[in-house]
């Protein structure tokens, strides 16, 4: 089975889908002359004048909402387990394909803002909804609407997958390291207990709707992520004499592996499609998943709401995924190139700095970040779903969402991985034919807002 998905995600994450990424990102980056450069300042002074939460509206939320509920999806496990695997998998260099794909992945999560915005869509029950759907759809026309379908249906697996039994997973995995710190063994009947309580706390959470979705995001993702990035400085400070290296194995290490991991990893092109597949992953920049949750923004014009894709892929690969490789970097554990660890290395790394103790404030983290990307994806994949069949399916899918949570504790981790990224990689596709159909609508966007400011 795992040999078979290898097979197919290296088909799904090969040479054409990045390709496809990198040029779709060089090209809006060249049309809009480096946008997400040259206005980044505009988008973090933008980005703290809406920190403060705003009350929502039958009319849509307020940009800081969006961004709460888009951030919920994407700060995740991703950020903690995802990139130590992206590092074992494909040793430093993997980083720095990560810091590529977030610098194009800015004008890309931009753009899907931009133009999820631009065509919002009211549903029967007077909510504003969007992303890359509507977009197809009303953007580039009726005939378009089957690939609308497919994004749709792989946008409803991907709740399952990518925002549920990876998080989930990942989870499990936190608090058996934390349960060592007291030498617990919790156990295959453990992880389908904690599961089960996992479940009745996210069904919980999802039974208020979008309305509670976003605030319990507002109350988990700025928190949780503070204070984690606190953590992960304070093993830098301490550690700040092999900071250097780390940056000089990030960089060696994308262009010669060998040099770095001692032959373990080989390839620059493995090297490359690890730290772009696993970059995506956490930032889910290309992917268009975040564009629902922009969709429903008010704004006074949609490259407003850009900017805050902008920081999006900023504070989640650029400044949270960094901290996790640097801590792991600088920690002097050794790391197990070939083999796919998670949490736990990144646990591992922060104890030898603290000690064992802090791996309980890692799985804090962990179960915060999960809960947040559950509900966001669940939020993307109802309205996914509720796309393809209407709107009287909220009741089944949430059931499915705590079936799957049971699910994500007892399946293998490699495993779950891979159906993550291969799903990942399938919903690349048509959400770049989106936006590179509607490019020029976006381009014009832009131009106008730059104009008028």
């Amino acid at each position: 089975m795992t040999k078979v998905l290898q097979s197919i995600n290296s088909l799904v994450w090969g040479v054409p889908t990045l390709l496809l990424i990198l040029a779709a990102g060089l090209y809006l980056t060249f049309r809009t002359r480096f946008f997400q450069i040259t206005n980044f300042p505009r988008a973090f002074r933008s980005f703290l004048s809406k920190l403060k939460p705003a009350k929502s509206s039958t009319d849509g939320v307020s940009p800081y909402q969006a961004l709460c509920t888009a951030l919920a999806a994407t700060v995740g496990t991703g950020n903690i387990a995802g990139v130590a695997g992206a590092i074992c998998l494909g040793g430093p260099g993997a980083v720095f394909w990560m810091w590529v794909c977030a610098l194009l992945g800015m004008i890309l999560k931009c753009a899907e803002a931009v133009l999820a915005v631009r065509f919002q869509h009211k549903n029967a029950s007077g909510e504003v909804v969007g992303g890359p759907m509507y977009m197809i759809e009303k953007g580039l026309g009726s005939r378009w609407k089957p690939l609308a379908g497919i994004y749709a249906f792989f946008g409803v697996v991907a709740a399952f997958g990518v925002g549920n039994a990876t998080q989930i997973n990942a989870v499990i995995g936190g608090i058996h390291s934390a349960a060592e710190v007291f030498e617990i063994d919790l156990g295959r009947v453990g992880d389908i207990v904690i599961a089960a309580l996992l479940a009745v706390l996210i069904t919980a959470m999802f039974s208020g709707g979008a309305k509670r979705i976003g605030k319990i995001a507002e109350m988990l993702v700025p928190y949780a992520s503070v204070a984690y990035i606190l953590l992960g400085i304070g093993v830098l400070v301490v550690c700040r004499d092999r900071i250097f290296s780390a940056f000089s194995a990030i960089f060696v290490g994308a262009f010669s592996p060998e040099a770095v991991t001692g032959g373990m990893v080989g390839s620059v092109l493995m090297v490359c499609r690890i730290g772009a597949s696993r970059g995506i992953f956490t930032n889910e920049a290309g992917m268009g998943t975040a564009s629902i949750a922009h969709a429903a923004a008010r704004v006074k014009h949609p490259a407003e709401q850009g900017l805050m894709g902008i920081m999006e892929v900023f504070l989640d690969t650029i400044v949270i995924c960094t901290v996790t490789a640097l801590v792991i970097l600088c920690s002097g554990i050794a790391i197990p190139y070939g083999y796919d660890a998670g949490a736990e290395l990144t646990a591992a790394a922060f104890s030898q700095v603290y000690g064992g103790w802090v791996r309980v404030l890692i799985a804090l983290a962990l179960i915060c970040f999960a809960l947040a990307t559950v509900l966001g994806w669940g939020y993307y994949g109802l309205r996914c779903v509720q796309y393809l069949l209407g709107e009287n399916v909220f009741g089944i899918f949430v059931a499915m969402q705590a079936l799957t949570v049971i699910l994500g504790a007892i399946l293998n981790t490699g495993t779950v991985w891979l159906l993550a990224e291969t799903v990942n990689g399938l919903m690349v596709i048509p959400n770049l034919i989106a936006l590179l159909g509607l490019s020029p609508q976006f381009i014009k966007l832009i131009l106008e807002y730059k104009k008028a400011t």
